[in-house]
């Protein structure tokens, strides 16, 4: 099979790679479709995210859909030909973070693009049967493949326990910062405001359902207590301050962005506001809630595919997202 092969930051290369087995539990997939998402762009740029450091080659991509094309033992052959969206991770056994329902907390987690191991960006991948989601046929491939950023979202919404009549306030109009306006939406939320330095995907927002948008570098809701719920998807420093600032008392903030590994907080505030700020890790147990909600029309993924690329053109999907006018890039790899 062929795959997109991340040699060293900055450079990418098309291999030819034996096809991977299909072991007892697994399942075969021909991918279908794999967004790009601002971990593949961080690994392409700087070899590295944090502790994760790409040592060796890697085949990067992890939002992924595709078609079962054989099983492992174990594994009901009548599945073979069925159209399923990747959820990219592999707990490693029982730790008391799986047991507790907690999986994307094990601590022996292999996930897809995660060095050292490969993702989607190739022809064929071998993963859990039961984290090869089926979806309908409603469902377009590239749809089906956002399911993981989408994740992210829902992910986001259940820590912040989003409920009716929540008043919520979104840092970021990228691909998650538009995934959370939906999901906001969805949960019951009654207002729904988004900040981000770009005109184009603050109308994005709007079209998705926020009800007012603002100019990151001017908007100041700072001490109006107007706000319950706080996402950032920026990772920028000062968003997430400014956000923070927002919130009302008992407010609770998500911070999902990825930006430096650390920067200051406002501790007065976060005491006598009584402050609930937590973070992410992935996700667990959402894709059965993310594929209803695409399926049942409530949530538009579609809407945020900028352009698609074959694997001889990852290097241009990757370095292009950050152009205007680009969302969520997607690659093809057996197109």
């Amino acid at each position: 099979m062929r795959a997109s092969v991340l040699v060293r930051a900055g450079e990418v290369v098309v291999e030819e790679r034996a096809e991977p087995p299909a072991p007892a539990g697994d399942v075969l997939v021909r991918v279908s479709s794999v967004g790009v998402c601002g971990s593949d762009v961080h690994y392409y740029r700087e070899g590295r995210i944090g502790d994760f450091v790409v040592e060796a080659p890697l085949v990067l991509g992890h939002e992924a859909s595709g078609v079962i094309e054989a099983v492992g033992a174990g594994v009901d052959a009548g599945r073979v030909g069925e159209r399923v969206s990747i959820e990219p991770q592999r707990p490693a056994g029982f730790s008391p973070e799986v047991l507790a329902g907690r999986y994307n907390l094990d601590p022996g987690m292999e996930f897809f693009a995660t060095p050292p191991v490969d993702g989607a960006f190739q022809e064929l991948v071998s993963v859990p049967a039961h984290f090869a989601h089926p979806v309908p046929e409603a469902v377009s491939d590239d749809a089906a493949a956002l399911m993981e950023p989408l994740s992210v979202g829902i992910a986001g919404a259940r820590k912040a326990g989003v409920t009716v009549g929540d008043r919520v306030l979104i840092a970021g109009a990228g691909p998650i910062g538009l995934v959370l306006v939906q999901v906001a939406r969805v949960f019951g939320a009654s207002e729904i405001v988004v900040t981000d330095v770009s005109p184009e995907r603050l109308s994005v927002a709007e079209s998705m359902g926020a009800t007012e948008v603002a100019d990151a570098r001017s908007a100041d809701f700072a001490g109006q207590d107007r706000f319950t719920v706080f996402f950032d998807a920026s990772g920028a420093a000062a968003a997430i301050t400014a956000g923070l600032r927002a919130l009302g008392p008992a407010g609770r903030a998500v911070l999902i962005g990825m930006g430096a590994d650390e920067i200051p907080l406002p501790l007065a505030l976060v005491q006598n506001k009584e402050l609930t700020v937590t973070g992410t890790f992935r996700y667990a147990n959402t894709w059965p809630t993310a594929i209803e909600l695409v399926a049942s029309g409530k949530v538009d993924l579609d809407a945020l595919v900028s352009n698609h690329y074959g694997l001889d053109e990852v290097e241009t999907a990757l370095s292009t997202t950050q152009d205007a006018g680009v969302l969520k890039n997607m690659v093809t790899p057996n197109a």
